[in-house]
């Protein structure tokens, strides 16, 4: 049966519109970016068979263009119009941040980095760089690797945060095992940072991890 053979309350589209994006499930969603699906499959049919094949909605978003094109109805252009929307949600949590303090809006915080961060397959070191005022200047992805006090280095981090004439910064990186929690390497390299940047008035707010669920924050822990 098509989709528009069904009540109209259980069109993904229509109860959409009806009741906001949050009533949908994660494969009504999907059938509205797919819009079509494939013979003997309707739309929400050919997702719900994509989140299978690929074990979950994070999964299927951050598979890589031969991972994505190989499954049923998926391709090139498909892969395009994702990474479309993922960027213009990332410029969207951006413009949220940069309209307040960053430090008064923590859970603006978490969930721009989790965007920029919790897909990366490798760890990413970055820093959200701040105004007087805390507004965010700009996020920098400073280093790539391994997280340690030899491959993050304190004289860069102190360079970008001059050259953004920052007041304050955010140290973020990514935990691609999953676990947010902080390692005693991340603990050390925290107090480096801090020490280095504290010698051009520059603080160091937090430092979150990026894992599965939701980032940790050193400050909120009492770890800075």
């Amino acid at each position: 049966m098509s989709i528009r053979d069904w009540p109209a309350a259980e069109r993904p589209r229509e109860k959409l519109l009806g009741s906001g994006a949050g009533s949908l499930s994660d494969a009504e969603l999907l059938a509205i970016f797919l819009r079509t699906g494939v013979t003997g499959k309707s739309a929400v049919d050919l997702a719900r068979h994509l989140l299978s094949s690929f074990g979950s909605l994070r999964a299927l978003l951050e598979a890589d263009l031969p991972t994505f094109s190989q499954q049923l109805g998926l391709g090139p252009a498909k892969f395009a119009q994702l990474q479309a929307v993922l960027e213009m949600a990332r410029r969207h949590l951006a413009e949220n941040l940069g309209k307040t303090s960053a430090r008064n809006t923590p859970e603006a915080v978490r969930d721009y980095l989790k965007a920029l961060l919790r897909h990366e397959p490798h760890e990413v070191f970055g820093c959200l760089f701040l105004d007087s005022k805390h507004r965010v200047l700009a996020f920098e992805a400073l280093f790539h690797g391994s997280i340690d006090c030899t491959s993050v280095h304190p004289r860069q981090v102190v360079k970008r945060a001059l050259a953004n004439n920052a007041a304050a910064l955010i140290l973020a990186h990514n935990h691609p095992s999953g676990s947010a929690e902080p390692s005693q390497a991340d603990q050390v390299l925290t107090v480096r940072l801090t020490d280095a940047l504290a010698l051009v008035d520059v603080r160091v707010l937090d430092h979150f991890i990026v894992g599965d669920g939701e980032p940790y924050s050193m400050a909120e822990h009492g770890l800075i």
